[in-house]
């Protein structure tokens, strides 16, 4: 079991202000640390950062305190980057879930304008306190269980009025779920469902990107219909499309049906996050994706900064 320790303990009582060490603090479940303004019921209760990461950026003229990255708890002897999503972390008594990998960083702030580097964005882990305890300094830390990061992670958006209502059960959604486990050993670290509400739709995408996903599928509302919203949604978040898997998807489902030419699903990027488009039906949903998949690992390396041929 791989161990490490509690180096300090973090929290600020208000947004927006700087985090202080603290000797120690609660960690109450569903919430995050006990006095920490940025704990809450969301996703993001409590975040870690790893000494050896912050050491990296130390400099004789740059000594960074505790806090000064935004985290909760600063970790000795653990290799937190190595940690994907759902891994299951102990603290003392308490326990997380790891949430979401590095964070987006929307400014510049003071400690990349005097370094040109801030370490949170990619080596920061955020996690779900799953279960409550007090947290000091010098608590034992260790992984409970490891979902290896380097593992393809993936979440699966079903958008249906009638799904989202409970009217009708899901069935694309998990279709879809059970392949990119079956080809590509991926871990689907989230699966939901959303309305065919454009402002839902985009929502849900900025938040999945947000938590430092490999692969963002979709399925639904991509046809003709006055509710098919989902490529709009889609467009409104990418930063650039990746039209040959949609014109991929498109012509391989031809062959089986005319209606295919209809499916407007879009494919493109945001940050490092692959988003794709699936129709609704989970038969045409499977084979839109399986066209695909072959090339889905090499654009995810590529996204993760691996560019070398």
């Amino acid at each position: 079991m791989i161990r490490g320790a509690v180096l300090h303990v973090c929290v600020s009582e208000r947004k927006g202000t700087a985090k202080q060490p603290v000797p120690k603090a609660l960690l109450r479940e569903d919430f995050g640390l006990e006095g920490d303004a940025h704990a809450g019921s969301g996703h993001r209760q409590v975040s870690l950062l790893a000494e050896a990461d912050i050491h990296s950026l130390r400099t004789p003229d740059f000594d960074p305190p505790p806090g000064a990255f935004g985290e909760n708890l600063v970790v000795t002897g653990l290799a937190l980057r190595d940690l994907g999503i759902g891994s299951r972390v102990g603290i003392a008594e308490a326990e997380l879930e790891v949430t979401q990998l590095g964070k987006v960083c929307h400014s510049r702030c003071e400690i990349y304008a005097r370094t040109g580097d801030c370490v949170m964005p990619r080596a920061g882990v955020f996690a779900r306190v799953t279960r409550g305890g007090w947290v000091a300094a010098g608590a034992p830390v260790e992984v409970l269980e490891s979902m290896p990061r380097q593992v393809i992670q993936a979440a699966v958006l079903t958008v249906s009025d009638r799904c989202a209502a409970g009217t009708m059960t899901d069935a694309a959604g998990p279709a879809v779920a059970d392949e990119l486990r079956r080809v590509l050993s991926a871990r689907i670290a989230w699966a939901g469902v959303v309305p065919d509400e454009a402002d839902a739709i985009s929502r849900a995408l900025n938040d999945l990107v947000e938590r430092g996903l490999d692969l963002v599928v979709t399925t639904g509302g991509t046809g003709c219909a006055a509710r098919d919203v989902t490529p709009e949604a889609t467009r409104a978040v990418i930063h650039r499309e990746v039209p040959g898997l949609a014109e991929a998807m498109r012509t391989a489902s031809a062959a089986v049906t005319p209606h295919a030419w209809l499916q407007r699903g879009v494919c493109g990027i945001r940050e490092s996050s692959l988003i794709l488009n699936l129709p609704g039906s989970p038969k045409a949903a499977v084979e839109n994706l399986l066209a695909v998949l072959p090339a889905l690992p090499h654009a995810i390396d590529l996204l993760r900064g691996k560019t070398a041929h």
